[in-house]
């Protein structure tokens, strides 16, 4: 009996010693050799990681205007796992976010595979929807309190929201091609927004979180955090009071003309600062659904033309600067027609002078004047005031135009180039050319971006006045200057251009455009005027250009279409800067002189 107690004793003993054993080795191999495992399963499970967005910088204008920012917006995010009843909440959360209960049921029943054992189990990350304005995102919180109560969800954070920004634009339309506009993954496609895109956009950061059972998280349990680095601010040398006045006359003339095209440009010549920058058609940065691709172009860059008579300043610079003429030097015109390249005047002249050659926009006078300095210069002198290449302006999707080298010109090329035919432009290289002759004949690299500064304002990155090269003398300058200040009176082209108490220089374009076959048509133009006000001390370069205006016959001329517009925006221009007038009185002109080229 004793034996039999003592055996059944002993075997109880080494029974519960082998089941501890066993235990323990399990033990010892889930907590040791599947320690590794059995984490990164609970980090799947419990830890994620949360991102923390950057600010996108701002853009503003010289003065500090803002011109894009950033709304705070939330994302919407569900964790299916903590919810008990999904029809219950699509029904809810309908309401606030202006979403069918039915998508949103579909969207909480979404399953997804277990990292670990590949069962299905709810998505613990749905994201219901993007940028909801904070305002509702407090009464979606609300709601989903009252749910929890309701035992409809586990924890609050059943839905979680992530800050998020939006692109706003405050000015709609206005500026829209100069600053441009970010995609949904909010990264610059389109002007500014796209060539400062690494100072703008910053660096996003993260953070480990860890949640318990009920789906708080663990504050002390938090793991690896980033901060986010928001973007830096980009400030342009738009200045937005001259902007607002340009938008006006352009709107306004567009209205009157309806044109195929538009665009007016403002720079300060001394520097080569964009002051104001606008193009027909436009839209609306905050609306971009719909928007055809033809409204969208910046056509200031991107779009080329016969510049026509405007282009005249080019060869007269190049041949008074290699002194192959003096201002005062007498050519003959033909009395209005040059039969061996059969160029006709608008008005027949004999003898004018080179000043007068472009006060009255003799064609043969300038292409005369050209053949002087023989193909080979002449085409550098071009070259030298930018055409053919690309300015360099912080502004994607410029194309550097349309210049042939000489030996691809016909025999007749050398006396249609200097009169702005056989040769496009854009109607930046047009305002930058203008802006050459009045500086004193210094080619600046347009300048669109004047500084970047970060979050604290310190100034990154700034962008100085860039001389190019010198392309004209100062003495070949003045000289084409004061013909250019004469085309704005009764001797002249640009009566339009005429401002009350300010003497303006500048000058008229007009080119035919051609058809499909390349033949020129009669009732197609492109009509243009650059120049510059004040005449002696130029605050700002003005470029006006108009593609296919409608107008009455015989009235589709730069002098008469493209001249007043920029005479209204001078006047209102000279306001707001505070320019000083130097006299009393317009000059006298002659409506007829109008119609010259």
């Amino acid at each position: 009996m004793k034996t039999t107690v003592r055996s059944r004793a002993l075997f109880t003993c080494v029974l519960l010693a082998t089941a501890f054993t066993l235990f323990s080795f399990r033990l010892v191999h889930l907590q040791v050799a599947m320690a590794d495992e059995f984490s990164a399963e609970a980090a799947v499970k419990h830890v994620k990681k949360q991102p923390i967005f950057a600010r996108r910088g701002a853009i503003k204008d010289i003065h500090g205007e803002s011109l894009a920012q950033n709304e705070p917006v939330k994302k919407i995010i569900a964790d299916a796992s903590l919810i008990k009843d999904g029809p219950a909440l699509a029904n809810i959360l309908s309401g606030p976010l202006g979403m069918p209960a039915a998508e949103i049921r579909e969207k909480l029943a979404r399953m997804v595979k277990s990292k670990t054992d590949g069962t299905l189990e709810p998505c613990p990350y749905i994201v219901l929807k993007d940028n909801v304005p904070e305002i509702v995102a407090s009464d979606i919180a609300r709601l989903v309190a009252e749910a929890k109560k309701d035992r409809i969800v586990m924890a609050h954070e059943a839905i979680c929201y992530e800050q998020e920004f939006i692109r706003m634009y405050p000015n709609g339309e206005l500026l829209c091609h100069v600053l441009g506009y970010v995609n949904s993954a909010n990264k610059g496609v389109e002007g500014v927004e796209r060539t400062m895109e690494q100072y703008l956009h910053g660096s996003d950061g993260f953070r480990f979180i860890e949640r318990d059972r009920t789906g708080r998280e663990i504050v002390p349990y938090r793991g690896q955090e980033r901060d986010a680095r928001d973007g830096c601010d980009v400030q342009l040398t738009i200045d937005m009071g001259l902007q607002n006045i340009v938008e006006k006359e352009l709107a306004a003339a567009v209205k009157q003309f309806r044109p195929k095209n538009a665009t007016v440009i403002l720079m300060r010549p001394q520097t080569g600062e964009i002051l104001a920058m606008a193009t027909r058609p436009n839209f609306d940065l905050n609306k971009q659904q719909g928007v055809p691709e033809e409204h969208r172009r910046n056509r200031s860059i991107t779009d080329i033309f016969e510049p026509g008579s405007t282009f005249k300043i080019v060869t007269t610079a190049g041949a008074l600067t290699e002194k192959v003429v003096r201002p005062e030097s007498m050519i003959f015109c033909e009395n209005g027609y040059y039969s061996w390249c059969r160029l006709k005047d608008h008005h027949p002249y004999a003898d004018l002078s080179v000043n007068d050659i472009l006060v009255k926009s003799s064609n043969i006078g300038v292409a005369k004047l050209a053949i002087q300095m023989g193909d080979q210069k002449f085409y550098e002198y071009v070259r030298k005031f930018g055409f053919g290449e690309r300015t360099g302006v912080s502004l994607p999707g410029e194309v550097p135009g349309i210049l042939h080298p000489p030996h691809r010109w016909s025999k007749i090329s050398i006396t249609r180039i200097p009169m702005g035919h056989e040769v496009a432009a854009t109607p930046l290289q047009v305002a930058t050319a203008m802006c050459a002759i009045a500086n004193g004949g210094r080619l600046l690299m347009p300048q669109i971006v004047s500084r970047i500064t970060d979050d604290q304002g310190k100034v990154i990155t700034e962008f100085p006045p860039q001389e190019v090269r010198r392309v004209a003398s100062p003495d070949a300058a003045r000289a084409v200057s004061s013909a250019l200040a004469q085309v704005v009176t009764k001797k002249g082209t640009a009566y339009g251009a005429a401002v009350p108490g300010f003497d303006v220089a500048g000058k008229t374009g007009t080119a035919q455009k051609a058809d499909e076959h390349g033949r020129m048509t009669h009732d197609k133009y492109v009509v243009s005027f650059a120049g510059y006000m004040p005449a002696e001390n130029p605050a700002f370069v003005g470029f006006v250009m108009f593609d296919e205006a409608q107008t009455k016959r015989g009235e589709n001329y730069g002098g008469l279409v493209a001249a007043p517009v920029f005479a209204r925006i001078a006047e209102q221009a000279a306001r707001y800067l505070g320019l000083t007038p130097n006299k009393l009185e317009l000059p006298e002109t002659s409506p007829a002189t109008a119609k010259l080229r």
